[in-house]
């Protein structure tokens, strides 16, 4: 194939396809579906979850300390009620479908439901995971959900319950179909033993997903409890972040729940999105390594300006796990789990390394204050360095987070499916020329 032809002709079409800047500005575009002081252009009402960075005082943005709601209840409340018991993760579940708390016999009876799908359809593993291995897991579980639709005798109806229906079992399935694309990868690239566990009946979607991915299947509870927490505060983040967003639109135009899963799950990949928690791990361990756990503030201040001069690391200039689209002051997911990561780095005996993230993440919004940016570690920023005292490969990181926000994105489906229906048509501005046609002999 000529790639000097594709590239060449590539470079010759800037001068047709152009769209300046101006013209987006005179036309009121909403870029990123953003406002000019930052906040989202309103295209829906949902009452699954909210988040708040900001409140708008006289007609103007004014931010305060971050909150999540799900279904009215602030997240922190939830994970503090939850305690040490076992099921946090699908009692969060449980509300965001259904809207309410459940009870102990509530709970125990949907945790019943969720074990009945565990297991994979009969030869899936062998004729869909294992025959296919990919070196990016994300693309393995787009493949494994578009999959699952052949599996199903009734895949194209999209009624709210059958949605339900459907969504729960691929809620139950994701963690195996997850662990197993990674052993599958490290099997066939890395030639390491092939290893599978089949989830356990009397084991939490939290505890499963640690038995899955171990060799030798054991974990304590402490380990159990933290994924337990990490799969909460991931399970939703309001119906306007990518993934989700990209799921309603999907929806939207009545196709099947495995299509629309699969491509929030392309979303989600994204480093601009659920991606990113790999690019904030990545960037700590190569600082970490760069100046060494017991550098001081200023040796840390050095190389945060090396960063933001792209002169360290990936030099695009972002230091990766701070800032975020709605939370200014403060991101309540990060505050959870720094205190969660707190107790589990005591425990392992890491206290080093927490201390210097602490310090990182204090030096690195001075620094950044000091460039006139107000911003906040996100939840990215602690779930690194939470992921590998649990031992979970980075491969495994943003398909943790699909495991968590298929909640969310089930229970926005359903939503939008029962109260709104409309199929997603923004509009475009056409600022093309009138183009004349030239016959090839003339061209």
């Amino acid at each position: 194939m000529n790639n000097f032809f594709i590239a060449q002709t590539f470079g010759k079409s800037s001068n047709y396809t152009d769209i300046p800047n101006y013209l987006f500005k005179e036309h009121n575009v909403k870029k990123g579906l953003r406002n000019e002081d930052g906040t989202g252009v309103r295209v829906g009402l949902t009452r699954v979850s909210d988040v708040v960075g900001y409140e708008i005082q006289d007609g103007k943005k004014v931010n305060v300390p971050g909150k999540l709601f799900y279904r009215g209840i602030e997240i922190g409340d939830l994970v503090k009620g939850k305690g040490n018991a076992r099921y946090g993760f699908e009692e969060t579940a449980f509300l965001l479908l259904f809207g309410y708390l459940p009870s102990k016999k509530e709970l125990n009876e949907f945790a019943g439901i969720l074990r009945h799908f565990y297991p994979l359809p009969d030869e899936f593993l062998e004729k869909n995971l294992l025959r296919s291995p990919s070196r990016n897991l994300m693309n393995s579980l787009q493949q494994s959900i578009l999959s699952l639709y052949n599996y199903d005798e009734d895949p194209d109806n999209v009624d709210p319950y059958q949605t339900l229906l459907k969504g729960v079992s691929i809620l139950a399935k994701l963690p195996s179909m997850a662990a197993y694309a990674y052993q599958n990868k490290i099997h066939y690239y890395d030639r390491e033993s092939l290893i599978i566990h089949y989830p356990k009946e009397e084991y939490s979607i939290a505890e499963n997903i640690l038995y899955m991915l171990r060799r030798d299947g054991v974990f304590t509870e402490q380990e159990a409890d933290l994924l337990d927490v990490m799969l909460m505060i991931h399970a939703d983040h309001g119906g306007g972040n990518n993934s989700t967003f990209t799921n309603v639109v999907i929806s939207s135009t009545g196709t099947d729940i495995y299509s629309s899963i699969s491509a929030s799950i392309g979303s989600l990949k994204g480093p601009k999105h659920g991606g990113a928690n790999i690019r904030c791990s990545e960037m700590i361990s190569a600082i970490e390594k760069e100046i060494g756990l017991k550098a001081s503030d200023a040796q840390i201040k050095q190389v945060i300006k090396r960063i933001l001069d792209k002169d360290f690391y990936d030099h695009t200039g972002l230091v990766y796990g701070l800032g975020h689209a709605v939370y200014t002051v403060s991101d309540p997911r990060a505050d959870l789990l720094k205190s969660c990561c707190e107790k589990l780095a005591k425990q392992k005996k890491r206290e080093d390394e927490y201390e210097f993230l602490t310090r990182f993440e204090k030096v690195a919004k001075e620094t950044l204050a000091g460039n006139g940016k107000t911003l906040s570690n996100n939840v990215d920023f602690y779930s690194g360095f939470a992921y590998n005292m649990l031992q979970i490969p980075e491969d495994m990181y943003t398909p943790l987070f699909v495991c968590a926000r298929m909640a969310g994105w089930l229970a926005h489906n359903i939503e939008n499916k029962m109260y709104d229906g409309k199929i997603m048509r923004p509009a475009f501005k056409y600022v093309g020329e009138a183009t004349p046609y030239k016959k090839r002999e003339e061209r």
